[in-house]
């Protein structure tokens, strides 16, 4: 029996032993194979590290390829989807009337994605805007002059958008700084610049102290900030509401395709059907009007 048993015991050690072996075998196999990846040797396969023959299954595409694919997602705006979508209704519904709702729907979608983004602009901005009057009053608490810190403050925050070059040249030539700051903030979501100027202009007619404005400042925009930002969160519930109740339609008809029903040919080629489908697309659009409208009031009012 203790022979058997060193025999076993001998057998386990040899087997753990070859597969620590192999597994460090198979490590430095696989880190061999990324030094010639990257070295740019070619496909880490069975063939040669320094010829560059036919790509293998793994080999990366070609960079014309790549590139095709970079500047179609770049040249390729979502609002193109839509005539995509109403080719793709047309065929199967045999009518040209889906192509010309995806075609009208292209200018919808490209002011959706217009105000999506002059919205981001302007939340960056504010955030600047903020970054700014944070900075500046550190500047004036480290002992610089008002014009050489709002010189560091633009700079290194870039609060001050397009009318930078304006204030900057009014605070080194000694302009009329208020003023610059007035007509910068008429860009969109820097309207805390208007704060900026009354406290310069306080602090340089009546001396009054700069940096302790410029803290009260910044926390009065941080608040407003994180007010609609607490009211964006609120309303994001009814968004996704609205935009499912919008979908709805659209599962109907997937559900009836799929029972066979053929709910396109109906709403496509009879006269009822496309009544409703007149009906259904008014009062669809006359419902996301509505859901935004109540949306930009509140966020208005807030």
């Amino acid at each position: 029996m203790g022979g058997v048993g060193d025999v076993s015991t001998t057998a386990a050690a040899l087997a753990c032993l070859g597969g620590a072996v192999w597994a460090a075998g198979g490590r430095r196999s696989g880190a061999r194979r990324v030094r010639l990846l990257v070295a740019g040797g070619g496909a880490a396969g069975t063939g040669s590290p320094g010829r560059s023959g036919a790509a293998g299954p793994g080999a990366p595409p070609a960079p014309w390829a790549s590139e095709g694919l970079r500047l179609l997602r770049g040249r390729l705006r979502p609002e193109w989807w839509s005539p995509v979508a109403g080719l793709a209704l047309a065929v199967l519904g045999a009518s040209f009337l889906p192509l010309v709702v995806g075609a009208a729907g292209v200018p919808v979608l490209c002011r959706v994605r217009r105000a999506g983004r002059a919205r981001r602009t302007r939340d960056r901005r504010q955030d600047a805007v903020i970054a700014l009057c944070a900075v500046l009053a550190g500047e004036v608490r480290a002992g610089r002059q008002p014009g050489e810190a709002l010189l560091c403050a633009a700079r290194e925050s870039g609060g001050l958008g397009e009318g930078q070059a304006a204030v900057l040249a009014a605070a080194r030539f000694g302009g009329d700084v208020p003023g610059a700051l007035g007509a910068a903030a008429r860009q969109p979501g820097a309207e805390g610049l208007r704060g900026l100027a009354a406290c310069w202009r306080v602090a340089v007619d009546q001396g009054a102290g700069l940096a302790a404005g410029l803290d009260r400042l910044a926390d009065a925009l941080r608040a407003e900030r994180d007010l609609r930002a607490d009211l964006r969160a609120q309303l994001a519930g009814a968004r996704a509401t609205a935009v499912m109740l919008a979908g709805l339609p659209a599962v109907g008809l997937l559900f009836g395709v799929v029972l066979g029903a053929d709910p396109l040919r109906v709403l496509l080629h009879s006269g009822a059907g496309l009544g409703c489908l007149l009906a259904g697309g008014v009062l669809e659009g006359l419902g996301m009007w509505w859901v935004s409208r109540i949306v930009r009031r509140a966020e208005a009012l807030a």
